[in-house]
């Protein structure tokens, strides 16, 4: 099987990028990056640490990224599952990327830049939700800001109704967590799980 393993070999097939395609990375936030990231309710963050790669989910009302300024932009940390992967990582590893998508948009803003953690009382108060502070705030020095066209969106149909998956199709979260118990050994009950998390979520949201 041939592979690509040098520069000159992709862009051999994939030609040089279009000048606009260029013009669109700029090193700040500006009026237009706002907008879109100030209307995102949701990003993934990628990080880099000693494991390997990590994405990580991030989510809150639209806003919840706040721009401090062109350079600088900030998104609470929430309770979760303790794992912390994208925060262990960053400690080892500053080097973070952000795509930000807003539903029924089908353009995304790619941000990459180097992040630091802070614990600032004051600051966290600031992104409290329900009365519940951040726990962290991750504040991200920005490096590189860049408009992805909504081509992938497209082709995926992500926001279009039509094409959305039949839950009852797929695994459960209590049938998964069912799963990777009895790979440890360990009985769960994943009826029960799934009956009562919607509830559990509703109060362990924040």
């Amino acid at each position: 099987m041939e592979r690509i393993s040098t520069i000159e070999a992709l862009e051999a097939i994939y030609g040089m990028p279009l000048e606009r395609a260029k013009w669109k990375e700029i090193d700040f936030i500006n009026e237009d990056y706002r907008r879109f990231i100030e209307a995102s309710p949701f990003l993934i963050l990628a990080t880099v640490g000693e494991k390997g790669v990590d994405c990580s989910p991030r989510g809150d009302p639209a806003g919840f990224a706040r721009i401090v300024d062109e350079k600088t932009l900030q998104v609470p940390d929430r309770r979760g599952n303790n794992r912390l992967d994208s925060l262990r990582n960053i400690i080892g590893n500053p080097q973070v990327g952000l795509i930000f998508l807003i539903p029924n948009v089908g353009e995304t803003i790619r941000v990459s830049g180097r992040a630091e953690l802070l614990v600032d009382e004051e600051l966290c108060a600031s992104f409290s939700m329900n009365g519940k502070p951040a726990n962290c705030v991750v504040s991200v020095a920005v490096e590189k800001v860049y408009y992805q066209c909504q081509k992938a969106l497209a082709r995926s149909k992500l926001w279009d109704p039509e094409f959305y998956a039949d839950r009852d199709s797929l695994p459960t979260a209590g049938e998964m967590n069912r799963t990777f118990a009895s790979m440890h050994g360990q009985a769960f009950d994943g009826e029960t799980y799934d009956r009562e998390y919607p509830e559990y979520m509703k109060r362990t949201m924040y």
